[in-house]
Parts: structure tokens; C-alpha cells; sequence
């Protein structure tokens, strides 16, 4: 697959990265359960995820997605953006999509961006995310 093509002409307002270990989110799935997913992932990211023989490893890249796209806007996880506030979806070719709920998308245009890139990847034991705001 291709990397994302950043548009001519467009500025990067922001860069965030996270990583986290699968084995968190597998205890944290175990201890939880529908508590945390609920409140962490939204239905369609939990629908994807539990149809995954290993649904930690890819509830744990969109735990790292939300964690890093937080950071990308400079605002953290708390009063201003939340863990449903983003989600991954995926294009025609199975890349993922970052989807902003009202809120969301709310904050991203008051950072000055319009989009937001982003890459998931996960071990057995890691996933990591990374998005970078735009504006085109």
C-alpha cells in the first residue's frame, strides 16, 4: 500500500504518536469487559474489532489511535476531547480513516487543520498509531 499523500500547499498543524502494549488491553477487556469498551471504542469500532480471532490487538490500536490523535491536537484525553470523539474506520482498500464525531471535528478546525492522517500497526504484544493534522 501506498503512504498518504500530503496535498501540495498544506500545512501540518500537528504530529502525535502513541504506543501501547496489547497485554494492557487484554487485562483491561478481561477485568471490565462492555464497561470499557463502551466508553472507550464506538460500535462500529467494537464490531470490527470483536469480529478479530485476536480482538485485543486491534481494540489496542485504537486505543493507541485516540491516545495519539489527543496528542496530535494538543488537548489530551479529558474535557475537551474524549475517547468517542474519534474513531477508525476503514477506506475501500482496508486503510484506516479517521472519523470525527461533531465534537471532534469541532476541536480539529479550531487547531486550523481539516484532516487528519493516520497509521495503525500491531505486533502480538505492541500496536502503535500515529496521525498528523492537516489542512489542505
Amino acid at each position: 500500500m501506498e503512504p498518504p499523500v500530503i496535498p501540495r500547499g498544506s500545512n501540518v498543524l500537528g504530529v502525535g504518536i502513541d504506543q501501547i502494549e496489547v497485554s494492557r488491553i487484554h487485562d483491561s477487556l478481561a477485568q471490565h469487559g462492555d464497561h470499557f469498551i463502551t466508553k472507550v471504542f464506538s460500535s462500529k469500532e467494537q464490531a470490527y474489532c470483536q469480529d478479530k480471532a485476536d480482538s485485543a490487538r486491534f481494540f489496542a490500536a485504537r486505543f493507541a489511535a485516540k491516545e495519539a490523535t489527543a496528542k496530535a491536537l494538543g488537548t489530551g484525553l479529558g474535557a475537551e476531547f474524549g475517547w468517542l470523539d474519534a474513531e477508525v474506520r476503514h477506506g475501500k482498500a482496508g486503510e484506516p480513516i479517521l472519523h470525527f464525531s461533531d465534537r471532534g471535528l469541532k476541536l480539529l478546525k479550531s487547531k486550523g487543520a481539516n484532516r487528519a492522517l493516520i497509521s495503525l500497526t500491531h505486533l502480538e504484544s505492541v500496536a502503535s498509531a500515529i496521525v498528523i493534522l492537516i489542512c489542505i
